[in-house]
């Protein structure tokens, strides 16, 4: 457990990412900034490190000819030098913008011209290798640095250099001038557009949004004070640094309240390192909530038969303990508290998800373990979440109350109450990056128009936030639903990956599934189902039955007019490189809807499969036909909710 108080930086004096690091690491110089695990051992890095590493970068940009008002960029895993990079060009007045490490050759070519970003760090050889295979394409990079050499013998490309190289160039300019450095930083203003950070881009290519320093930091700041961490606290940066909420977290927060961020050694060691870091406080998409939750019920299928019924006895039990407002002594001692600890959960104090809606199955499962979880809602365009819950009113139904920088409305609210989410806060961005037009259509007198639908609960002032207004759905028969809210209640299932509803001016809902490969496939081993891939397991009547009760008991916890009556399985999971979801993971529902075009019509008529002789690229180019039949399960006029619960009634 940590100790102390919160220290929290004068940001309105230290009001730029270069000046706040600074500054601690002239009052703290020894205290421990960040670690990295890095062949299994954990590399310890304290504020003077962080600071000279930050140096020793900016002076060797500034050597190769990096001027203010420049662009550099960073595609890679979340590592230390990623955000020592991104500090390094703040600190000589450039701006910063963070690719995702596993897009597309294409999307980066779009990034990089769009932003036109002159240096770019890529951590290692993959990605060197897609940009260097853009050639010319990207004219604006002047420079590549790469951090790990492991394979890098083999390129000659004039504009590669190591870090180290570049590290070595900032060091001797330092050595020739030792000023230099601080007087860039001190050009430096809290109004300068500090980050590009791209927008979600459920719809479209993404924006750009230009989030000043000192705004930013201000709004960390805020939101420190509605949730405090100490110097002595840990986080993991576990998700994608591009995204504005690990902006927020691995560097915002980190420089104004001096908490430790960790980084992991790969993905795949994320939820041992996690383990052995034991964090103070995490923040995890909910997807990775979900798959949590589905990793424990699939692990539970390794258990011998007496194992699974004490987990599943004490579940219920703790959950009804959870229902009824106290806690359950011996569910926490036999199944919550390992639990936790086995998930690198045994010490946080504050946990939050956002970024996308957490299904209330999944929030409560967490909430009934003991994990202090809270819903965070925002923006990229307001520097992240704005509102969260209090330690001592979780409502999984809303996303709790705004800080006190920030400023809510709803706008041309129905009878209900509900209408479009706008708001304005103190880190709000500056605008779009070279798009004006789209500027002025989402920001009017200063507010954000967020394109969100909800009501603010009159009763405790918590924010509920429906779906996108554009994902509002209507039936044929009038019922109004939100395809997000039914889409999570069927991802509480650890058979569930990914699920689209259906149903918008059509007579009934419906729904494309895709599983959860990893866990079916690995009931399918222990259940002697053969397989060969991921479309023919799918295919299979056994998964096919499995998923089916799967919707049967969602649909009984649904109105009548909202439950599924029709479902297939979708040959292919939805993929990011595939333009289906954003690499945030939100589903580009106008994609599907014109991809899967035929396979949605058959959902609405009379058949009972459909026919699909497709080909799919993979991401080294590689193609495969797919030619298979889908089934079409029809549960009847009530989602087939009246067999469920005539079943669980027996």
């Amino acid at each position: 457990m940590s100790s102390g108080s919160p220290e929290f930086c004068d940001v309105t004096v230290h009001d730029t990412f270069p000046k706040v690091l600074a500054y601690n690491a002239a009052n703290w110089p020894t205290e421990i900034a960040m670690r990295e695990k890095d062949y299994g051992i954990w590399i310890e890095y304290s504020w003077s490190d962080y600071n000279e590493a930050v140096k020793q970068i900016a002076m060797g940009l500034k050597a190769l000819g990096f001027e203010r008002g420049q662009v550099v960029g960073m595609i890679g895993d979340n590592r230390p030098e990623w955000v020592q990079f991104e500090i390094a060009g703040h600190a000589l007045g450039g701006l910063s913008i963070g690719i995702y490490r596993d897009c597309m050759g294409d999307e980066a070519e779009y990034l990089i011209n769009y932003a036109e970003i002159a240096m770019i760090m890529a951590e290692d050889e993959e990605q060197v290798d897609k940009l260097l295979d853009l050639g010319d394409r990207i004219p604006t990079v002047r420079r590549i640095i790469y951090d790990d050499t492991r394979g890098m013998e083999k390129y000659d490309d004039p504009r590669l250099m190591k870090l180290t190289e570049l590290k070595r160039l900032g060091a001797e300019r330092i050595a020739a001038n030792a000023d230099e450095y601080d007087r860039e930083v001190a050009l430096g203003k809290g109004e300068d557009v500090a980050v590009l950070c791209t927008t979600s881009g459920t719809t479209s290519r993404p924006k750009l949004a230009m989030l000043q320093g000192g705004p930013f930091l201000g709004h960390c700041l805020a939101y420190l004070e509605k949730d405090p961490k100490l110097p002595t606290d840990n986080y993991c940066a576990v998700l994608p640094l591009p995204w504005i909420m690990e902006q927020v977290y691995a560097i915002g927060h980190s420089l104004v309240c001096r908490n430790i961020v960790n980084f992991v050694e790969e993905t795949d060691t994320m939820m041992a390192d996690m383990r052995e870091i034991a964090p103070n406080f995490v923040l995890l998409a909910p997807r990775t909530w979900e798959a949590l939750v589905a990793d424990v019920k699939a692990r539970m299928m390794d258990a011998s038969n007496l194992k699974q019924r004490l987990f599943d006895w004490g579940v219920a039990r703790g959950m009804k303990a959870f229902e009824e407002g106290r806690r359950d002594w011996l569910t926490d001692f036999l199944i919550f508290n390992p639990l936790r600890d086995r998930l690198g959960l045994g010490k946080v104090t504050s946990a939050a998800t956002g970024g996308a809606a957490l299904g209330p199955e999944t929030f409560k499962f967490f909430l009934a373990m003991g994990v202090p979880l809270r819903q965070l809602y925002g923006q990229t365009e307001l520097a992240g979440a704005y509102t969260l819950h209090e330690p001592d009113d979780v409502d999984f139904d809303t996303v709790g109350v705004p800080f006190d920088n920030t400023e809510i409305r709803i706008d041309n609210p129905d009878p209900e109450g509900v209408g479009e989410i706008v708001t304005k806060n103190g880190g709000m961005f500056l605008g779009f990056y070279k798009n004006p037009e789209a500027t002025a259509a989402d920001v009017r007198d200063g507010w954000m128009h967020t394109g969100d639908a909800g009501y603010i609960r009159p009763k405790d002032g918590h924010l509920v936030v429906i779906d996108r207004i554009a994902d509002l759905a209507e039936t044929n028969q009038g019922t109004r639903f939100s395809p997000q809210f039914i889409e999570n209640k069927l991802k509480f299932s650890p058979y569930v990956g990914e699920a689209v509803i259906l149903g918008n001016k059509r007579d009934y809902l419906s729904a494309i599934i895709c599983i959860r490969f990893d866990i079916m496939a690995k009931w399918a081993e222990h259940n002697a189902v053969s397989f060969t891939n991921y479309t023919n397991l799918s295919a299979r009547p056994e998964i096919y039955g499995m998923i089916e009760n799967e919707v049967r008991g969602v649909n009984a916890t649904l109105p009548p007019a909202q439950r599924i009556r029709k479902f297939l399985l979708l040959y292919k999971e939805l993929d990011a490189d595939d333009g289906e979801l954003t690499r945030t993971r939100k589903v580009r529902r106008g994609v599907i809807n014109e991809r899967y075009a035929d396979i949605i019509n058959t959902l609405y008529s009379d058949k009972d499969s459909v026919h699909v002789d497709t080909e799919i690229t993979f991401q080294d180019g590689t193609r495969s036909r797919i030619v298979t039949d889908l089934r079409v399960i029809d549960l009847g006029a009530d989602g087939g909710a009246g067999e469920e619960e005539m079943r669980k009634s027996a």
